[in-house]
């Protein structure tokens, strides 16, 4: 914000292969007045986006380089091989690293997969990106390793993919500059990592209150009336007797009655 006047908003970055849909849905829900702007970037330029102020927070792949960047991790994903619908390993249910010995893996500029060892023997060239490399295996040059959302998001009618084992993973995380942990970015936490609006550290005290909260507050006003009368109801018991008490006093008043009533001198 740049003055008091200015309209609050948050930017959230993600790289390839994050599908945020489902947190930017919750957002919207709980804070309509605050917009929410996606920025695409790629895997490789998600952290500096962050340190050059361009985005709030983003979910990006680990690690993250440095100590100025805070750092939830979410998730581990599921690391696959992608290949012709028609080649050999097509047939496994999955692979190991050593499967793909006289493999041609193509290793892209991009890759995300942070290897000791890279599998089966390089190709002549390195592709640029992983949609280069994904053309690459249609073309039937080589066989390529990524997540597995990376294999769904380049998906093609003529390829499939195999998990693969023994291989290096991807996880995922929300990350954010650490002195920059606005309200929106304490927001945005307390969505990803599932806390209800009525969280104490999800800052409910600024949203109106939910039915459930309305209702639990109406039976605690509602709760000294109720133990006000059963306390006067006690005192009729004790005193009285309860039911009997009332005949009781109904019997004492025409005693009263009786006693007072003057009699005829003979």
């Amino acid at each position: 914000m740049t003055g008091p006047e200015a309209t609050p908003s948050f930017r959230l970055a993600y790289v390839p292969g994050v599908t945020p849909t489902k947190w930017v849905r919750i957002w919207n829900e709980r804070l309509p007045g605050i917009p929410l702007t996606l920025v695409q970037a790629p895997a490789a330029e998600a952290q500096g986006l962050l340190r050059a102020g361009d985005a709030d927070a983003g979910f990006l792949r680990l690690p993250v380089d440095g100590t100025d960047l805070s750092a939830i991790p979410l998730y581990t994903e599921t690391t696959v091989v992608v290949i012709p619908k028609d080649h050999l390993i097509a047939a496994a249910d999955e692979v190991s690293v050593t499967d793909l010995a006289d493999e041609i893996v193509l290793h892209p500029l991009d890759d995300t997969l942070v290897w000791e060892r890279l599998p089966g023997r390089p190709a002549f060239e390195r592709p640029a990106t992983t949609a280069d490399a994904v053309e690459l295996v249609a073309a039937g040059i080589g066989v390529l390793v990524v997540p597995q959302s990376l294999a769904r998001l380049h998906h093609r009618k003529d390829l499939t993919y195999r998990p693969l084992t023994d291989a290096p993973e991807s996880r995922i995380a929300l990350s954010w500059p650490q002195e920059k942990t606005t309200d929106q970015v304490e927001d945005f936490i307390g969505i990803v990592r599932g806390r209800t609006v009525n969280s104490s550290r999800g800052r409910a005290g600024a949203s109106p209150a939910s039915p459930a909260e309305a209702k639990d507050s109406a039976k605690a006003k509602g709760k000294p009336k109720r133990a006000s009368g059963t306390g006067a109801g006690k005192g009729s018991r004790g005193g009285a007797g309860g039911s009997g008490g009332a005949k009781g006093a109904k019997g004492a008043r025409g005693a009263t009655a009786k006693r007072g009533k003057p009699r005829r001198r003979p």
